[in-house]
């Protein structure tokens, strides 16, 4: 197993994001590298740096208008003599939402403020100074951890951060910008013809479930807490199956708050399930934390020893493997999760190093 990461991720350091109706402390601290480079390093491992493989990857995702945004607003916004430290919105358009939507058209107001209602979903992605770098090497993380399993590594791991899953073809929101799960799924389909992802963080994977809503050869699988209590709200439902050649090609597996292992584990066996049932070719695992029992935003009860049993579920599937670190912000627990997936993933292997 490989793992890659880039300095430059850890450049992101947001100040600021609204979280019911109060201007709250940042919870994707740059520090949740270090902590995850640490669990790494009991194992031996330095993960290697990803090539800059430029902006193509996000394109096989992401509108263009959308991905310029993300580069130029932060210099744009700070030459409004009125505005704050970070871009964020004040605005918001609306959206229908039509299932058989890929994407909108590009903003029609060239004004950075328009803008940022136009394309950041919500008060928790703001922009600053480093947001584009950051987020741009997140995305050559999953990227390179791609080719090497298409280079013959059975998993791979890619430390994303900011990270990625709540991010639509042309939105960010819920600390996401570019859509990394999304990118490395896009990725495999040019040598294996049926990707799953599989997203077993404790938020919906909106934006990836969006992204293929409308397509057969990517299944979406996503295990969550139940929307109706918890962020996205507004999507992550049971009945929510596809459309158009895409229905029934995405599974929605909502857990109520609290739970712990056992029903945690439970729904990731029925996505496992429809993963065989589907006769996936290459997997995508989009990792979170957020549902350990001590996570800050969290609103389950799963244990750190937990996760072990969820690396043991993805290892049992035996499919060619790209895993994507998303969430999971309490930093004192989240190594520890780390390796507990890891030796429930890879048991006591330690991590190859290549290239």
């Amino acid at each position: 197993m490989r793992a890659f990461f880039h300095p430059d991720q850890s450049l992101h350091d947001p100040q600021q994001f609204m979280r019911v109706g109060v201007i709250s402390d940042p919870k994707d601290l740059p520090s949740r590298t270090e902590a995850l480079l640490s669990a790494l390093a009991q194992r031996g491992v330095i993960p290697e740096q990803p090539s800059d493989y430029g902006i193509q990857p996000a394109l096989t995702i992401h509108a263009k208008p959308y991905l310029e945004f993300l580069q130029t607003a932060y210099e744009r916004w700070r030459a409004i003599p009125e505005a704050g430290p970070e871009v964020l919105p004040n605005v918001s358009p609306y959206w229908n939402g039509s299932p058989a939507q890929h994407q909108r058209p590009a903003c029609r107001s060239s004004s950075v403020v328009a803008q940022a209602g136009y394309y950041l979903g919500d008060l928790a992605v703001p922009i600053s100074a480093h947001t584009w770098t950051s987020a741009l090497r997140s995305s050559h993380s999953a990227t390179a951890a791609v080719d090497a399993v298409l280079d013959g590594a059975g998993v791979a791991y890619a430390l994303c951060r900011p990270s990625g899953h709540h991010a639509r073809v042309d939105r960010a929101s819920g600390f996401c910008y570019i859509n990394s799960s999304a990118i490395a799924a896009q990725r495999l389909r040019s040598q294996f013809g049926r990707v799953a992802v599989l997203d077993v963080d404790a938020h919906h994977g909106d934006g990836t479930q969006e992204i293929f809503y409308r397509r057969r050869d990517v299944l979406t699988v996503s295990t969550h807490v139940d929307p109706d209590a918890y962020y996205p709200y507004y999507i992550g439902y049971a009945d929510e199956l596809g459309h158009g050649e895409g229905e029934g090609y995405n599974l929605n597996i909502p857990v109520p708050p609290k739970s712990g292992d056992e029903a945690y584990h439970r729904a990731i066996d029925q996505g496992v399930d429809k993963i065989l049932t589907f006769r996936a070719q290459a997997l995508v695992v989009a990792l979170g934390y957020d549902s350990h029992r001590d996570d800050p935003i969290g609103l389950l009860n799963v244990s750190t020893e937990g996760f072990r049993g969820i690396g043991e579920r993805i290892r049992a599937i035996g499919l060619p493997t790209v895993v994507v670190q998303e969430g999971g912000y309490q930093i004192s627990v989240i190594g520890d999760c780390l390796e507990q997936f890891l030796a429930g993933l890879v048991g006591n292997q330690t991590l190859l190093q290549e290239g």
